[in-house]
């Protein structure tokens, strides 16, 4: 059986290993997401899209990659899209959809930066899972948010089974930071019968 890397995306380690994963992975990662059914961008554009009526806000799209994400938000009718992603590879893929107002190459080991309030929302497809970000990286995301602003993203089956993720969503609603506008859980890769829940919450 040919071993194909959506068999190896959830047993990388974080930081650089996890970079260099998805560079070598670029050039045939539309394809091999297309054919085991991932469905998760579209279900997180919709998810947005319901929240939200701002289409022409500002939309930071994290963990871009290729940008099947920033296809599904301009389908979804969001036109002003950035797309930042650790992997230069995938960011040359994302390029070429010309989609993108901008897109930046950030480094997996260093705390992203951006003015508060520099974007109306926030989405992060797959990026919050094991060897990815680490669960409090879902605080520096709402930081950048002003008040009122939409963090939508996605937590796996696998991130869903390490309860550090969710129980920092609940913290931060708990605390009152946000509020849970939808949840639903649903398909993540058809093919390998894996779910994701898709959040959106709205910074307080």
């Amino acid at each position: 059986m040919v071993k194909t890397f959506l068999d190896g995306a959830y047993s990388h380690e974080s930081g650089q290993p996890a970079k260099a994963y998805y560079d070598a992975w670029a050039d045939t990662y539309d394809e091999e997401q297309a054919a085991n059914g991932y469905v998760t961008p579209r279900r997180c554009a919709a998810a947005l899209a319901a929240a939200s009526t701002e289409r022409g806000a500002p939309i930071l799209d994290l963990g871009c990659g290729t940008g099947l994400s920033g296809v599904a938000l301009r389908a979804a009718g969001f036109s002003t899209i950035d797309g930042w992603d650790p992997s230069a590879e995938m960011l040359r893929r994302a390029e070429v959809r010309n989609i993108y107002r901008v897109l930046r190459q950030i480094e997996p080991d260093r705390p992203l930066s951006a003015h508060t309030g520099a974007y109306a929302a926030i989405v992060a497809v797959g990026v919050f899972s094991r060897g990815l970000a680490p669960p409090e990286a879902l605080d520096l995301c709402l930081n950048f948010l002003p008040n009122g602003g939409f963090f939508c993203f996605s937590l796996n089956d696998y991130s869903m089974k390490d309860r550090a993720y969710e129980g920092r969503v609940n913290e931060m609603v708990d605390c009152g930071a946000a509020r849970v506008v939808s949840r639903e859980y649903g398909d993540h890769i058809k093919t390998r019968a894996l779910g994701a829940t898709v959040y959106v919450l709205k910074k307080a």
